[in-house]
């Protein structure tokens, strides 16, 4: 079978495909408060074209497609391309990151669709904490959907975005929710994307969430899945599910990454803090598909031994999450 190595000796098996820039939230470390400026139609690639080049990354040894947006549930007819990913030969795992604002509706279609794994962004289970967090949340709804997607048989992953003085109070309802539930619950350290200076501010480092959840629960190291994402996992005795913490700025995972990133709009990123991206759409105008494959090597072949952003002194990287796809 085909591999993606990069120059670092990594393997590349994981591709993030955003099909939107669109969401129907406004988490404040996502995006302005008065969101962002809507792409035109004519800028976000059509399902063909987002097909296409899911097939030629796993005809090069991707094994893993997370989709993502913006927030995927909300572009028309996305279930039909889901459907078609999952059909990939060569395809071991589709999965879908979501706000889970949706998921009453569309958990039946997901499942029937292919969709076996389901990343939900939750940073709070406090209604008026999770109101000011996202802008216009409504959590009973998502708690809702989250319960009847894993009803459903659907494997729940819940990220959250730690912020002090936010929410980092609810550490340890989070984690105790592996208790009751078979959830993945990880912590996700704040990371500095958009152009507010605030990123000492917020700042809580995994460490310091394994800390305040060990001095009430007993961890347990769990062994790394050769498709999971950055997460160092943990179960806690007795419970259900797992807790995890993903690093990306106080430890940072680059050296296992095992990820490359392509936007809504075309544009291949071998990492999220990339300086750069590869425009795939000339590629996909001349509907060579040994060229798009060539683009996708090249991308990779660029990929960096690790990123240089930090919280101290950082002022944002100065962009929003919503438009490369969490």
């Amino acid at each position: 079978m085909t591999t993606l190595i990069d120059p670092f000796g990594r393997r590349v098996n994981y591709l993030r495909l955003s099909v939107t820039d669109r969401c129907n939230l406004r988490c404040s470390y996502c995006m302005p408060s008065d969101g962002v400026s809507k792409l035109d139609h004519q800028e976000i690639l059509s399902y063909e074209d987002l097909f296409r080049i899911t097939a030629a990354a796993v005809s090069l040894g991707v094994e893993k497609v997370r989709v993502t947006g913006g927030e995927p549930l909300v572009r028309k007819r996305l279930v039909d391309f889901l459907r078609r990913i999952a059909a990939l030969p060569r395809l071991k795992v589709l999965a879908l990151t979501t706000n889970g604002l949706l998921l009453e509706e569309m958990t039946d279609e997901l499942l029937a669709a292919g969709v076996t794994r389901l990343n939900i962004s939750l940073d709070s289970l406090n209604p008026t904490t999770f109101a000011t967090i996202t802008r216009c949340g409504d959590l009973a709804k998502v708690l809702r959907g989250i319960e009847y997607a894993a009803q459903a048989g659907i494997s729940i992953k819940i990220n959250m975005v730690v912020m002090r003085g936010v929410n980092d109070r609810e550490i340890e309802d989070f984690a105790a929710l592996t208790f009751s539930h078979p959830y993945a619950v990880r912590f996700i350290e704040y990371m500095p994307t958009l152009t507010e200076a605030q990123s000492a501010r917020l700042a809580v480092s995994g460490e310091e969430v394994l800390t305040r959840i060990a001095a009430r629960y007993s961890l347990n190291p769990l062994p790394q899945d050769p498709l999971a994402g950055p997460a160092r996992n943990f179960r806690l005795k007795g419970a259900l599910g797992s807790v995890g913490i993903i690093t990306p700025m106080s430890n940072h995972f680059c050296g296992h990454c095992n990820r490359i990133r392509v936007t809504s709009t075309g544009m291949a990123r071998s990492c999220l803090f990339a300086p750069s991206s590869l425009d795939l759409k000339p590629l996909l105008a001349t509907g060579d598909p040994i060229a798009l494959q060539q683009a996708l090597r090249s991308c990779i072949a660029g990929k960096s031994e690790r990123h240089d952003i930090s919280w101290q002194g950082e002022t944002g990287a100065g962009f929003s999450m919503a438009t490369i796809g969490g």
